[in-house]
């Protein structure tokens, strides 16, 4: 892995930090296959219980894409190819089978708010932006439009995608695209807190919840209940829901044995 990805793990929690703050972290090919890699890592580790994805830069956590590229002198088939990287990312965090945080410490513009929304929960620092500024530049957020749409009510995401402005985190926290806000010297304990809690949980159910978010969210109702029927009865049959009603009602920390 580049240094253009950090990773650190401790304590059951994956810090995945953006490090390219010279472009202020700019998901080039680099960035993405980094992003990837690590949330890969992460995923197959199995002490890993949450990731957490940051940003080194003072003032951004990420601009979005490398706009080079569109001006690049390359044929259309491989700019196509390119924005694979896109779309194996979001997929990835839409697949990664634990919790994930997105620790938004300044700006997430244009795909960067893409890659934001993919994120589990969201805390952003008070001095945190949000927008969709393609438009301004000629372009417009294809690859993105899938996620925001996902997050937000229609008309919210059409004001973000057609007029390109920028939010401020506390319009953000009011539209319910992130779940908290918090002055900028309490966000790494914050979300410290929130991944410690995250961590503390059964893996296995927890894997099983999230899988069960993401399939049953666009199901009709009946088949949507009749899934989730099934996933209940399965985790009714895992040694760790019977270790944490026994350990709930014996007032102790319950031990979970991920099976």
């Amino acid at each position: 892995m580049s240094d253009t990805v950090l990773y650190e793990a401790a304590g059951g929690i994956a810090t995945i930090t953006m490090n390219d703050p010279e472009r202020r972290n700019a998901l080039s090919a680099e960035m993405l296959e980094g992003l990837a890699a690590a949330l890969s890592r992460a995923a197959e580790d199995p002490e890993v219980r949450c990731a957490v994805l940051a940003s080194s830069h003072e003032s951004v956590w990420c601009a979005g894409a490398d706009l080079s590229g569109f001006k690049a002198e390359t044929s259309l088939i491989e700019k196509h190819a390119g924005s694979a990287g896109f779309m194996n990312l979001f997929q990835a965090l839409s697949d990664f089978p634990k919790p994930t945080i997105g620790k938004i410490n300044g700006h997430a513009l244009a795909g960067g708010m893409g890659l934001a929304l993919c994120c589990d929960l969201l805390v952003a620092s008070e001095n945190a932006t949000f927008g969709t500024p393609e438009i301004n530049v000629g372009a417009f957020p294809f690859m993105i439009m899938a996620v925001i749409y996902r997050n937000l009510p229609r008309k919210q995401a059409n004001e973000l995608l057609l007029l390109g402005d920028r939010i401020s985190a506390e319009r953000a926290l009011e539209m319910n695209l992130v779940n908290r806000v918090v002055p900028a010297g309490e966000l790494d304990a914050f979300v410290e807190d929130w991944a410690t809690k995250l961590a503390a949980k059964s893996p296995l159910i927890m894997g099983m919840g999230k899988e069960a978010m993401a399939r049953q969210r666009d199901l009709p109702l009946e088949d949507a209940l009749d899934y989730l029927r099934a996933q209940l009865s399965l985790a009714q049959s895992t040694e760790d829901i019977v270790e944490g009603v026994t350990a709930f009602f014996e007032k102790r920390d319950p031990v979970w044995k991920n099976r």
